[in-house]
C-alpha cells in the first residue's frame, strides 16, 4: 500500500466556497506541507494541474531542496506539452531528485480551459494525441539508456530521431499514472500505464472500473495497478468527523453551487459526470443525501472540481473503508483534506498505526530511536501504541 498527500496549490481553506479562513498559497506555506509529509512518511504527493493552479513543474522543482525522499507526481499535458520536451523535463527532475518523480498523465475535460490553452480537439481525439504521447514519451526515455533514436509517424503527433542523451534514474522511465472513466480512457490506461487511478466513488462502482481496466491489460499482456483518489475527514469520533463535515461547506450558498455545477456542467469528462451524479448536480445538501455510501461522503463536489468525495469518520472506520478498496485491488491511496497541513498531522497520526504492518513499520517514529512524544514526568519516553 502507498499512501500519498496532496499539495493544494489551487488554495486552501477550512471551508470550501469562501474566502473565509483561506490561507495565503505562497511558497513557505506550500513547502509546510511537503515537509511534513516528508516527515510523517507518506509515499508522495500529487500536484495538480490547470489554469486553476501554479504550474506543478515549478512547485515541484522549488519543493525538491527542501524534502528528502518525498516524491512528487506530476503531470504531463498532451497538446500543451511536446513528447520529446516532456521527456527531457522528466529525465531532468528523475535525475536531480534521484529517482523521486512519477508521471500524472493528464488528458483534460474542460473545454474551455483546454481551449485557452490553445488545444481544439474533442474528447476521443484527445484521447487518441494522449494515447500518441505517452507512447513516444515512454520511447524515448526507455531508449536514452542505450542512446537509441525513435521515429513516430502519428494522426496527431511525430517525431523523427527524437534522442534522450541524460536517461532517468528509474527504468525505464518514471511510472505513469493515469485517471479516466471513459471507455477511451480505460483503453488508454490497459495498453500504456503502469497506474490507474480512480477518483472516489463506491466501492461496487470502482470494482467495476478495476476489473475493466485488468481484463483489458490482460488481453495485451500487461499487469496494471490501481489506485484511488479521495479526500478524508478523519476525527477521534464519527460524530466530530461528521460534524467537521458539515462546518467545511456550512459557509457554502445555493449561488455558488448553482455557478460551481453550472461550470462543471459543461465539461466532456466523463469523470466529472460520474462525480456531478453523486450529489445530484449540487441538489443534495444533507448527510442523509451526500452519504452514497458508508462513510463516503460527496459534499466536496458541491464546489470542487475532480476528486469530489471523502471518507468521513473514526480512525478505525476510515481505516477499515481503505481496507475495503485495497480488497478490491487498489495499492494507492492519494488522499488530502482541509486545510492540508493539519489534516497530513492528523491522518497520519490517526490512521497511520490502523493501516498493514509492512508499511506501518516503514513510517516515521515507529521504531524509536529517540524520544516519540513528550517525555512523561521527565524521566520516561510514552511506550508505543500497538494498536
Amino acid at each position: 500500500m502507498q499512501v500519498f498527500w496532496f499539495i493544494p496549490t489551487h488554495g486552501d481553506s477550512r471551508y470550501l466556497g469562501t474566502s473565509e479562513g483561506a490561507r495565503q498559497l505562497d511558497h513557505d506555506y506550500l513547502k509546510q506541507i511537503a515537509q511534513a509529509a516528508d516527515s510523517l512518511g507518506y509515499e508522495g504527493v500529487l500536484i495538480p494541474t490547470g489554469r486553476s493552479c501554479e504550474d506543478p513543474w515549478v512547485v515541484a522543482s522549488s519543493l525538491l531542496p527542501v524534502t528528502r525522499k518525498l516524491k512528487f507526481l506530476v503531470a504531463v499535458r498532451p497538446g500543451l506539452h511536446q513528447p520529446s520536451l516532456a521527456a527531457r523535463m522528466a529525465a531532468s527532475f528523475d535525475r536531480l531528485s534521484g529517482g523521486r518523480l512519477l508521471i500524472n498523465l493528464v488528458t483534460g475535460g474542460d473545454q474551455a480551459e483546454l481551449e485557452g490553452d490553445g488545444v481544439f480537439l474533442d474528447h476521443a481525439k484527445r484521447y487518441e494525441q494522449s494515447a500518441e504521447f505517452i507512447r513516444i514519451w515512454r520511447e524515448i526515455l526507455a531508449r536514452s539508456h542505450t542512446q537509441d533514436a525513435y521515429d513516430h509517424d502519428g494522426e496527431h503527433l511525430s517525431v523523427r530521431g527524437a534522442r534522450l542523451l541524460f536517461p532517468p534514474v528509474q527504468r525505464p522511465h518514471p511510472p505513469v499514472y493515469f485517471g479516466g472513466s471513459s471507455e477511451a480512457a480505460h483503453e488508454l490506461a490497459a495498453e500504456q500505464v503502469d497506474t490507474y487511478l480512480t477518483w472516489g466513488e463506491p466501492p461496487a462502482d470502482v470494482a467495476r472500473k478495476v476489473a475493466d481496466v485488468r481484463a483489458r491489460a490482460a488481453k495485451r499482456g500487461r499487469t496494471v495497478r490501481f489506485g484511488i483518489r479521495l479526500h478524508v475527514i478523519v476525527r477521534e469520533t464519527d460524530a466530530a468527523a461528521w460534524n467537521a463535515a458539515e462546518d467545511l461547506i456550512s459557509r457554502l450558498d445555493d449561488a455558488t453551487v448553482v455557478r460551481a455545477q453550472s461550470a462543471f456542467a459543461k465539461m466532456d469528462s466523463e469523470g466529472q459526470r460520474r462525480m456531478a451524479a453523486l450529489h445530484g448536480g449540487g441538489k443534495k445538501r444533507t448527510r442523509a443525501d451526500l452519504e452514497i455510501s458508508p462513510n463516503l461522503w460527496a459534499g466536496v463536489g458541491l464546489v470542487r472540481g475532480g476528486a469530489g468525495t471523502a471518507l468521513v469518520g473514526d480512525p478505525k472506520t476510515v481505516a477499515a473503508r481503505i481496507q475495503e478498496y485495497a480488497d478490491i485491488g487498489l495499492d494507492t491511496f492519494v488522499l488530502s483534506g482541509y486545510p492540508h497541513l493539519e489534516e497530513a498531522y492528523r491522518f497520519a497520526e490517526l490512521v497511520f498505526p490502523l493501516l498493514p504492518r509492512q508499511l506501518r513499520d516503514s513510517l516515521p517514529g515507529r521504531s524509536l530511536n529517540g524520544p516519540f512524544g513528550e517525555v512523561v514526568a521527565n524521566s520516561y519516553v510514552p511506550r508505543v501504541s500497538q494498536s
